[in-house]
């Protein structure tokens, strides 16, 4: 008799594990602000409907999403650069710089700021070939 009242108990042990981990899964992935969730999904699709869009003098802005929980990427491509011949450390260090002022200037990046989202700038090259990626943290711009 006094087995089954063993297997019993680590029956009922796996599952609240089972049922805290999920909970806390649950809690943990689940938007601590709806509104801000809707604020910031409609943010992006609103840059989506205008890409393609050159924003800059050779950077066309491609699209944006959200990869995932408080990041969001930017697809650019640097319409006059091709991989093979570029000096790509030199392009990312001189546009790195240039992100880090914008991220913290930027009046279009303040709902991003202010709710600490990390921003990642995906870069190809006229080809559509990879070539490099900005990540820039909350730290980084605050």
């Amino acid at each position: 008799m006094q087995q089954p009242s063993k297997k019993k108990r680590l029956i009922v042990l796996i599952i609240s594990v089972i049922i805290a981990l999920s909970a806390s899964l649950i809690l943990y992935f689940s938007p601590k602000d709806p509104n801000l969730n809707i604020e910031i999904t409609e943010l992006v699709a609103k840059y989506n409907e205008n890409c393609p869009l050159l924003i800059q003098q050779g950077i066309r802005l491609d699209s944006v999403s959200l990869p995932k929980k408080q990041v969001v990427q930017y697809n650019l491509t640097l319409v006059n650069v091709e991989k093979q011949t570029a000096e790509i450390d030199t392009i990312k260090e001189n546009i790195q710089q240039s992100l880090i002022s914008t991220a913290k200037a930027n009046p279009g990046l303040r709902t991003f700021r202010d709710n600490n989202f990390t921003l990642v700038y995906r870069y190809n090259d006229k080809k559509k070939i990879y070539l490099f990626e900005v990540t820039i943290s909350p730290e980084q711009y605050k």
